[in-house]
């Protein structure tokens, strides 16, 4: 029998494979099901990271527990740059505040890669209900005491606390169902297990385009683009404004030359055109930025948000 020659091997004694099946894959971890809005969003980062800066990145999904599952994860993952957590105000400020005895640090167990996203909060509905905007669910809700289920993907997320906040102001207040991200939610949703949902323009869309779902309100200045016809939680008389935002972490411990090679190929991705248009197409709106500048930023999200999430007095939960 006539063998193959062996592969050609380099004077250090590695294999030449191929730059494909030699290269490292790195994993972004993020902490929802996926098909919602933050994972649609990491897929098209993770393809343009692949494609056009000789990067091998996949997307995988550790959704529960307000994103304790993901954040543990990759706490406890090696530090050599590989393993990257979708961090957002839920899994690096207010989870200390909701849970007792977190299985990480947030404080400690993270370096701080660069924010990727941002976009406003929103409320939506099925279009049977009986109130078509915030202003008309506010008086309902008023009326009609333990009437409304509202939904939103883990109860340490802006868009549960944010709403919770608006009904502790406003008066009234709803069943909060919490659900392991925004997709199983939103099917809930349309299936009639929740009448409302707090969420982003993004995992929703699809479903308002379609008739199924309408934004009962934006809690931002402005109306988004891809709603031009839904209302601000301003045009409706209530101050209300709720920035939903996604970033990179890694391990701590991660070498800065690693954290600084994904900083940079990130903030290329996120500032080329083509891709503005994708994100833009799904309710995002890129944003990238420094470590330095993610962890002034984080600081500032936490010290407007945890005074409030502290005065709901909610019990701490067990994760």
């Amino acid at each position: 029998m006539k063998y193959l020659k062996p592969l050609a091997v380099l004077a250090t004694g590695v294999c030449i494979f191929g730059s494909a099946l030699a290269q490292q894959v790195t994993r972004i971890v993020v902490p929802f099901a996926a098909g919602g809005g933050t994972d649609q969003y990491c897929r098209i980062l993770a393809q343009e990271l692949s494609a056009k800066h000789g990067m091998n990145v996949i997307v995988e999904n550790k959704p529960g527990a307000s994103g304790i599952v993901a954040a543990d994860y990759v706490a406890r993952s090696k530090p050599d740059g590989q393993t990257v957590l979708v961090s957002s105000l839920g899994t690096l400020a207010n989870n200390s505040v909701l849970y007792d005895k977190l299985p990480y640090d947030p404080a400690k167990d993270f370096a701080p890669v660069s924010q990727i996203a941002y976009q406003p909060a929103i409320i939506v509905g099925r279009t049977d209900l009986p109130y078509k905007n915030i202003k008309e669910m506010v008086e309902y809700a008023k009326k009609n005491p333990g009437k409304i289920n509202r939904g939103s993907p883990g109860a340490a997320i802006l868009t549960n606390l944010a709403p919770m906040a608006f009904e502790q102001k406003q008066g009234f207040s709803t069943t909060h169902i919490p659900f392991n991200g925004d997709s199983p939610a939103v099917q809930a949703l349309l299936g009639g297990q929740i009448d409302i949902h707090g969420t982003s323009i993004t995992g929703s869309l699809p479903y308002i385009k379609a008739g199924k779902l309408r934004v009962l309100g934006v809690m931002d200045t402005k109306r988004l683009p891809q709603v031009p016809d839904a209302p601000t939680f301003a045009e409706q008389g209530y101050d209300m404004e709720a920035t939903l935002w996604y970033s990179l972490s890694m391990p701590a411990g991660t070498p800065r030359d690693a954290i600084d090679r994904l900083n940079k190929a990130v903030n290329q991705v996120v500032a080329d055109p083509e891709f503005i248009t994708r994100a833009r197409a799904i309710g995002m709106e890129p944003r990238g930025g420094t470590p330095e500048e993610l962890t002034a930023f984080v600081k500032r999200e936490a010290d407007r948000w945890l005074p409030v999430l502290q005065s709901l007095n909610l019990p701490k939960q067990s994760h």
